[in-house]
């Protein structure tokens, strides 16, 4: 993998340099730098010391250890547990959201570092014993060990347990609830069981040099400048200056949160309509088919854009951190299918595309009203029944809908060829290296800490399989155990290709369709089955890959293994036992939450994720693939070629990236293009016109043209933009939303028009 470089044009951090080097997009995503160990840095001048064979980690990780540095210090559980509830609550309450935002682990990388500081300042050095057990309260300077292994626990609460939209569906959906001891046993064995696979299969994703993980490079950058700097203004003070220069980052970071706190209370309570202007309705919006085409809400989102800067991130992430080759890839994915091939089947009326909104993620019948599905279903198992499905008729999708699923069947088949196309060699050259010891200067360095024991990840592995397993049993989750071992299977055989996509690209494709798919055909029409086959097969790759993913960071901080293990699972477990809390107060004191429709507001408690996974379970688990795509007389059959396409897709793209390796073609990925409307729903148009215009103007144009800024402050503003966002979000739900306090103005009302016939198309 090839990383290269352009000369700096001024002084600035060399990690900072190569490392934004690859986020703006300045390497080449594929290939290997093979000229080590006859490393050389950036000048061309020999390194002294051993060092990564990458030139991206060689600039931002160090390559020397400190193994005196204490981290299950007791300002790690202080702060690691006070962060994990206080994220986990926050991220639950946002996450029912009509567009859902979630308070990123970088943020608390930013806050926990002055209270460290603070922290080692303050307590005195006590020695506290505790029968046989003792330890030192405070065991000297706040480090970056220590800090890491706070942001890997809290990390665990970051995103908000999946298979609380389970419990969630089932509850106010097909009002059923089994009670909270059930629910609970369901949201940890999901959360915990893809941490056994994950660490079944580590060798292969985290000792290997080529596994970079670049999400990780940004928060080693950050603990190295925010400690180093610190370590910097100490030495100053001592010298007799001022030491200003290591509250710069952070007085920034403060500035810019409060700021953006304060700017949220327009898009968020006041004016809602910014959350998505589009320039189209304003020209007529009494127009349908410019309602249909630039509504950023309910249609194409053409000329629209959002000044809310919680619709921009909550579905596709900060684009200030995005490689920009990788949003690239994204916006020529969503425009190839939003902007292109969506009108042209839409007004053509394939599928009977007109009998239903242009942009739609609901479940319809042949009228285009909601599918009446509790009236299909046998009250006494929850599955369907064949005569009341014949007596109201078959279930349809809007063409919208149904092609985001053909995106998602293509996803699938391009990320099995991308990897063996691109990385097979490479994936053989690493299992050659762990059978003849071949390891890299990190890998060596961490090996004067004890390993986690394997048995202790087949531990996790069997004894989750072992609960989820009795829960479906216990709970009337209306999976077999057979089916519990597929969805177990499934994650298995996917989380190493896709561990090195992740590793690679910084994207993760999902396996939510695949998953919905194979079960649908295997127990048709049953929803709570499908949901829960779902859960267990698609997040125990998710937990996987994030599980992962901390644990390249702790390679990179040389943290040791068992210490983050510890944190990784007790994160996990009190995040999820915050979250079901959580998602059973705000069902208890939100009213009508997850209703469809209410005000247009940015601010509606509609919650479109859930809503998403629910019309996923119709149609996966009531209706069933088998009725919708493999009988001739299905509207939707033509979808399944869409495996095939993916499949093809990568060998032109691969092809072309060999025969002219210097131009533009390679960082052409063909799974992330057929990934990019893989989050439409509940993703809305509007936040991808933003989210591109942001990312060129941080990871291109303010990288190359004001290089020593973005390498200061660009992670540090897109952190501070999200923590301003999310305080903002909370502060006007308990002081307006929950006492039902609105303004009735048009400024809260959608320029669109989204309550236009779309049947009508004149």
């Amino acid at each position: 993998m090839v990383f290269k470089r352009k000369p700096p044009g001024r002084t600035r951090s060399v990690y900072a340099t190569s490392f934004a080097s690859t986020l703006a997009g300045d390497n080449e995503p594929y290939g290997a730098d093979r000229t080590h160990p006859s490393v050389v840095d950036s000048a061309g001048d020999p390194l002294d010391d051993e060092d990564s064979p990458f030139e991206i980690v060689r600039a931002t990780v160090s390559n020397k250890d400190d193994g005196t540095l204490p981290t299950l210090t007791f300002r790690f559980w202080l702060l690691s547990i006070l962060f994990t509830a206080i994220l986990s609550f926050a991220n639950q309450v946002l996450a029912f959201r009509d567009y859902s935002i979630l308070i990123s682990p970088i943020v608390v990388q930013l806050v926990s570092f002055p209270l460290g500081k603070g922290l080692a300042r303050v307590l005195p050095d006590w020695h506290v014993h505790l029968g046989t057990f003792s330890f030192r309260l405070n065991p000297g300077p706040f480090n970056m060990k220590e800090h890491a292994l706070i942001i890997a626990c809290a990390n665990s609460a970051s995103a908000v347990a999946y298979a609380v939209d389970i419990i969630v569906v089932r509850r106010i959906f097909y009002q059923v609830d089994r009670g909270f001891l059930g629910g609970l046993l369901l949201v940890l064995t999901t959360q915990c069981l893809g941490y056994g696979l994950a660490g079944i299969c580590r060798r292969f994703l985290i000792r290997p040099a080529a596994m970079i993980w670049p999400a990780n490079l940004v928060s080693v950058a950050l603990y190295r400048t925010l400690h180093e700097e610190a370590d910097l203004e100490a030495l100053e003070t001592d010298a007799g200056g001022s030491g200003a220069r290591a509250t710069t980052r952070m007085r920034f970071f403060m500035i810019a949160t409060l700021g953006s706190f304060a700017y949220y209370f327009l898009p968020g309570y006041l004016a809602s309509f910014l959350g998505a202007i589009s320039i189209l309705c304003l020209i007529h919006p009494h127009s349908l088919l410019l309602n249909q085409l630039g509504s950023g809400r309910h249609g194409l989102g053409i000329l629209s854009f959002s000044l809310d800067w919680n619709n921009v991130i909550s579905f596709l992430g900060s684009p200030m951190v995005t490689p920009f080759w990788a949003s690239l890839n994204l916006f020529v994915g969503f425009v190839i299918v939003c902007w292109i091939l969506l009108p042209i089947g839409y007004y053509s009326n394939w599928w009977n595309a007109k009998q239903f909104p242009i942009i739609g993620a609901d479940v319809y019948d042949i009228n285009g009203k909601s599918y009446p599905v509790l009236s299909v279903l046998n009250k006494t198992t929850w599955s369907l029944d064949e005569t009341l499905y014949k007596q109201y008729g078959e279930g349809y999708m809007s063409f919208y809908f149904a092609i985001s699923y053909g995106a998602g069947f293509a996803t699938l088949g391009a990320v099995v060829v991308h990897t063996m196309l691109y990385h097979g060699r490479e994936i053989m050259a690493r299992l050659r290296d762990v059978r003849t010891g071949a390891e890299d200067i990190h890998a060596r360095l961490m090996d004067r800490y004890q390993e986690v024991p394997n048995w202790w990840y087949v531990t996790v592995l069997m004894l989750n399989t072992g609960l989820a397993i009795l829960t479906c049993h216990l709970y009337d989750l209306d999976l077999p155990w057979w089916g519990l071992l597929l969805a177990v299977l499934m994650a298995a055989v996917f989380i190493v290709p896709i561990g090195i996509i992740t590793a690679i690209a910084n994207q993760t494709p999902g396996l939510n369709i695949i998953t919905e798919f194979i079960i649908g055909y295997l127990l048709p029409g049953r929803p709570i089955a499908n949901m829960t086959f779902k859960t267990y097969g698609y997040i125990s790759v998710v937990q996987g890959i994030s599980f992962l993913g901390d644990l390249k960071l702790g390679h990179y901080m040389k943290i040791p293994p068992r210490h983050m293990f510890l944190a990784q699972m007790i994160g996990t477990i009190i995040a999820g036992v915050i979250n079901l809390a959580t998602a059973y107060l705000m069902m208890n004191i939100v009213p009508n939450l997850c209703a469809p429709d209410g005000n247009v507001a940015a601010t509606r408690w509609s919650c479109s994720n859930t809503r998403t996974f629910y019309s996923a379970s119709i149609i996966w688990g009531v209706i069933g693939p088998k009725r919708l795509f493999s009988t001739t007389e299905s509207l939707y059959s033509p979808i399944l070629w869409a495996f095939l396409i993916g499949a093809l897709l990568p060998i032109p793209c691969w092809l072309l990236a060999r025969r002219f390796p210097g131009s533009w073609l390679v960082y052409v990925h063909a799974p992330i293009l057929l990934s990019a409307t893989s989050l439409m729903p509940p993703a809305r148009p509007a936040m991808y016109n933003t989210w591109i215009i942001v990312g060129f103007v941080f990871q291109f144009v303010i990288y190359r043209y004001r290089h020593h800024w973005w390498s200061r402050f660009n992670y540090v503003l897109s952190a501070a933009l999200e923590t301003g966002t999310a305080l903002g979000a909370l502060v006007v739900f308990f002081a307006f939303q929950l006492r039902r306090v609105h303004l009735d103005w048009w400024g809260n009302n959608d320029l669109c028009r989204a309550d236009l016939d779309h049947s009508n198309t004149s």
